[in-house]
This record gives C-alpha cells, structure tokens and sequence, in this order.
C-alpha cells in the first residue's frame, strides 16, 4: 500500500474516533450513521492487512487517534511520524520478499528430485500428465486452455475448471512460465508447471490478493484448442 493511501486512511479513523466513549464488541446498526462508521472500519482494517499488518496494538492504536483528534500532546513528534511508517512498511515489505523468494527456490529445489519432473533451462519445472496428438502452439498463437493454479501450499487462487469456463489467451500476453510451457504441449495435452517467481508475476501483483510478491506458482494446464495468431482482444492470466 502508497504511504500516503496509508495516511489517508488513519485520517478517516481518527476522525471516526469519538471523545471518550467505549468501545463495545455488542453494537446495533441502527442508523446510517452506524452503518457508515462499521463499514468505514471495516474497510480500514481491510487496508491494514492488504499493507500487510496483520496485527496492531489496539489500545494504543486508538490512543493516537485520540491524541490528534483531541489535540493531545503526541508521544512522536509530527515530523518523525511519516518517516517512520515509511520505514516500518519498506522493512515489512522487504522482509515479506526475502521470505517468499526463498520459500520458492526451497520447494523447486526439492521439487525437481521428485520422479516424472523435467527441468528446463529457464528453470521452469513440468510434469506430463496426459499428453495431447493436436498441434502445439507458438508464442504468437493464441490459446483455450484450462488452468488451476495453486500457491506451493496447495492454496488455489484461481482455477478455469472450477469456473466452468476455459481461459483464452494470446501466448504472447501471460507470464513468462506460461508462454514457454505451453509451447511444450499439444492439444489434449495436460501439464503442471512449477513457475519460479522470476518466470511468474514477480513483484507485480495486486495488493492484498492471494499472490505475494516474489511466490513461486503452480499450475496445471490443460491444452484444448490452438487458434493460429495472436488475439489482441483477450486478457492475461487475472490477478486473484
């Protein structure tokens, strides 16, 4: 999350906050105004964890919003306060980084020992599955395909096949796993593919989605049609 997404957000609930009340965990939504201040709490909270902060000091959390809503004395001075949430969030992000890339370069490496896994130069890992007797497509063919991609934990963050609808994509337009992976297959064919970070998405990924920066993927493909060309029209692989 920006900084200054951050700051915004603090700023909605310190003015949220109210003078000297106490907090209940049993509340009504009785009037607009309840509703308001549960949703915009809510969604506060939600913004918190997409930065990446799973947990805060609640009590002294408020504290501060009462300080600078009441025009307290602050315990920071003004100036120290933005560059030390900068900080704190760079150190976290950082962190969250290192851990995901080694997390990936520890299961590859175990990975690869395992029986039926072919390693190619890239680094990019594959299984057959089932494998296809159509034509296997170029990088600049486009393709309908099945997927189900997977963390390396098993958490599924998207899958065509559990929605009922095959994926079209040009080759050229999907992440660097994808356009070299399926070039392998024929039609019919169906593959799992073990995507290093540096052949998935990378650091470019949507805030708070289930998709870290830095993760290897997994996914498992299946081949059902190569249309010669590629079709401007059709989308990447959706951030989930």
């Amino acid at each position: 999350m920006k900084i200054k997404n951050l700051l915004f957000i603090a700023g909605i609930a310190i003015l949220l906050s109210s003078c000297g009340k106490s907090f209940t965990s049993n509340v009504k939504l009785e009037t607009e105004l309840d509703t308001l201040s549960y949703a915009l709490g809510v969604n506060i909270t939600k913004s918190l964890q997409q930065a990446q902060l799973e947990e805060l000091n609640y009590d002294i959390f408020i504290k501060g919003m009462k300080d600078a809503f009441e025009k307290n004395d602050l315990k920071l001075k003004e100036e120290e306060i933005v560059p030390y949430i900068q900080g704190y969030f760079t150190k976290l992000r950082t962190v969250k980084l290192q851990q995901n890339l080694e997390a990936g370069i520890y299961f590859l490496a175990e990975n690869k020992e395992k029986e039926g896994i072919i390693v190619t130069e890239s680094g990019l890992q594959y299984e057959i599955l089932q494998e296809g007797t159509g034509k296997s497509p170029m990088a600049t063919d486009t393709v309908v395909c099945h997927y189900h991609g997977t963390l390396i934990d098993g958490t599924v963050f998207d899958s065509s096949v559990e929605k009922g609808e095959p994926f079209k994509t040009a080759l050229n337009r999907v992440v660097p796993g994808w356009t070299e992976g399926i070039q392998l297959m024929k039609e019919g064919a169906k593959y799992k593919f073990y995507i290093p970070s540096n052949l998935g998405y990378g650091t470019r990924v949507r805030p708070g989605g289930l998709i870290e920066a830095n993760m290897a993927l997994i996914f498992e493909v299946e081949l059902i049609k190569v249309i010669e060309g590629s079709d401007e029209e059709v989308k990447e692989i959706p951030f989930q």
